[in-house]
Parts: C-alpha cells; structure tokens; sequence
C-alpha cells in the first residue's frame, strides 16, 4: 500500500469521528429553553367610562416560547427567542383559542428577543433587543413580555464588608422610535439604578432613575402628543424569614416631570405623577413541591409610569379605541391574590386575583374591574 493511499484511508477513517467530535462541539455552545402555558380567564364586573359595563367573558389561552443562546466563548454569546402573540401587542404574548374569525388558521409568531452580549468579571454588556435590564419585582412598572431595543450595561461585585454584601447597577440606552435623525430626535428611553444587597442578601435595595424622552400618549401611531417622563423609582425587598421564607416588596415611583404648562394634558391628570406597590409574600417556586402565597396593593397615577410599557393582566382597559390593542394600565389602584405550586421541577401552576378601580375618571364614571388567572406553565 502506497504512503498516499494510507494516508487517504487513515482520514477516511478519522473523518466520521472528528465530524462526531465537532457536532458535539458544537451542541455544547449551544443553549435551548423553552415554554408552554396554558390560561383559564374569566373577567367580570368591568365597568366603562360612561358608566356601561363590558360583557362578561371566559377566555382560553395559550402561549408557546422557545429561543437558543449561542456561546462564542466563555464571555461571548448570541442569543434569541421567538414567541407567540401579535407584532403590534408587545404586553401579550397569549393567545385567545378561536380568537378572530380564524377558523383554525395558523398562529402568529414573532421573535421577540435578539441580542448580542459579553460578559466578564462582574460586568455585562449587551446590544440589540433584550431582557429589561434593570432590578425589578413585579410588572407593574415594566411587563416581562416588553423587550426594549439598546444597550445596557450591568456590573454587580462581592463587597468585603461588615453590612453590604454585593454592590452594583445598572444603566442603558433604549430606542423606542427612530425618528431619521440624530440620536437626541428619537423616542428613547434612558435608566441608571443602584443595587445593594445587605444582611446575607437578604435585604436588596435598587433605587434608579429613568427619563422616557419623546414617547407618545397614545402607542402604534394613535399620538396627537409626546410626553416626557423622569421617574424616581425607589425600590426594595427584604425576606424576614427563611423558613418558610417570608418577605415584604416596596416600590415607590415619582415623575418629577412638571405638566401644569403642556394644554394637551387634560388638568385633572396634570398632577397625577406619583405611585407605590407593597407586597406580602410567604414560599417560594423553584423546585418540585414548593408552593407560594403573594398578597399585593398598589395604587399608580396617570404618569407614574408608562402605561403600555407596564403590564396588561390586571384588567381590559386598553387603547383599542385608538386602533392600538396596548394596555393603558396606569391610573388606577388594585388588588392582587396569588398562590402557586410546583407540581414538578418544570411545572408550575397558579392562581391569581385582581381588582381594580380607576383613580381619575375619563368620563362621568370610575372604569372597574375584576378578573381571575388560573396559569399552567411548562417549561423545558
């Protein structure tokens, strides 16, 4: 056999192994999550500005998750999510089953995460369309299912001393419109945020600041005019017990904005800047048979935060007289009750309550409502 035709017969041998050897490689830089939820919703007692009252209804829903994350190395990666839910209705990626005239036609699916980051020593730093980055604990200010589009910095580092435990922040520049002209022209959205963790971490405090530039009153193209926001946001959580773990949430919101001078801003919202979230919570739900109770009260004015960037699940009011499906959840004080368990590692399922009366009337009567959630979330 000649020296060339060994050789030849030796890599066709190896080719299939360091073929193997490479997909498995490959496999492990790569990252796969995913989700599935079910809902059960009734609604009822839900009242409208001029004093009628929307149907009472039930609805069946269903929302479908899954993304990669790709790792270049051990401080670069590239991530993405598709998800279920309708382009224009960033607050909601459930589906409504025979929702639209559909009859059993396909689902839209969109991606809703695409981001770029690098990571190393306690700093992150990521671009492109992601996570909110910073510390929260309920949706109230910012929905979980809103991705803003930017870059955002994170650093976070152990602190050796007698009563902090970890000190860092965060901070980031976010693009809601782009307006073809100069970065100062957009619509953006821009926070910094401090975060302490004390007491065996026990205790965490985040207070931050944010300025919404330029955004519209009314999302999707419905705005007769911009408002800006500076909210200071006051932020903290603290677990009084392990065992079972016991903790208390507080937030506090003020908009140091002043709209006494802007005539597009009715006067009786004029004023309307301030809001707060208290929290009671006893569990927790991170592994199979773990369980969870979570009493909350809160009460936001009309620019305590923007509405169609907060959440959309504690009632129906919404912007579609605007032709825009958002949530306008601002302007209101409520109730929520919740209870949770997991029935395995990777099933969870919950409960929640909520009743809401609005603060300042749009019309001659007070908008209301009431609606229960019963979740089940599958994740793998």
């Amino acid at each position: 056999m000649s020296i060339l035709r060994a050789l030849l017969l030796a890599l066709s041998l190896l080719f299939p192994v360091m073929a193997l050897a490479q997909t498995d490689s490959t496999q492990q830089k790569f990252t796969w999550t995913g989700d599935f939820r079910f809902r059960v919703e009734p609604d009822w007692d839900s009242r409208k500005s001029d004093g009628s009252y929307r149907d009472n209804r039930t609805r069946l829903r269903y929302r479908v998750r899954f993304g990669g994350t790709y790792h270049l190395d051990s401080n670069w990666e590239i991530g993405a999510r598709l998800r279920t839910g309708f382009g224009r209705k960033q607050q909601d990626p459930q589906l409504t089953l025979g929702y639209a005239f559909n009859e059993f036609g396909t689902l839209p699916i969109f991606l809703e995460k695409a981001y770029g980051q690098y990571v190393t020593g306690g700093i992150r730093i990521w671009a492109g369309k992601n996570t909110f980055p910073f510390e929260k604990q309920n949706e109230l200010f910012w929905s979980d299912h809103v991705y803003p589009e930017g870059v955002a910095l994170r650093g976070m580092w152990p602190v050796s001393g007698n009563w902090i435990d970890e000190l860092g922040g965060n901070t980031g520049h976010f693009i809601a419109i782009f307006n073809n002209g100069g970065l100062d022209e957009d619509s953006y959205f821009q926070g910094i945020q401090a975060v302490s963790k004390h007491w065996n971490k026990r205790l965490t405090l985040f207070p931050g600041f944010y300025y919404f530039h330029a955004l519209p009153d009314i999302p999707d193209g419905g705005g007769t005019y911009t408002v800006d926001y500076s909210i200071l946001h006051l932020g903290g959580r603290v677990d009084l017990l392990e065992k079972p773990i016991v903790g208390v949430e507080l937030d506090y919101y003020h908009n140091l904005q002043e709209y006494t001078k802007n005539d597009s801003i009715p006067n009786n919202l004029q004023d309307q800047r301030t809001g707060w979230v208290i929290s009671a919570r006893v569990g927790k739900l991170k592994k199979k048979g773990d369980w969870k109770f979570r009493i909350t009260l809160q009460e936001l004015e009309r620019f305590s935060a923007v509405d169609y960037f907060a959440q959309n699940d504690w009632a129906r009011w919404d912007y579609s007289f605007a032709d825009s499906p958002d949530g306008r959840l601002t302007n209101y004080r409520g109730l929520e009750l919740m209870a949770g368990y997991m029935i395995s590692d990777q099933i969870k399922v919950n409960t929640r309550y909520f009743a809401v009366e609005q603060l300042v009337p749009y019309g001659p009567f007070l908008e209301t409502g009431q609606r229960i959630r019963f979740d089940i979330d599958i994740g793998f």
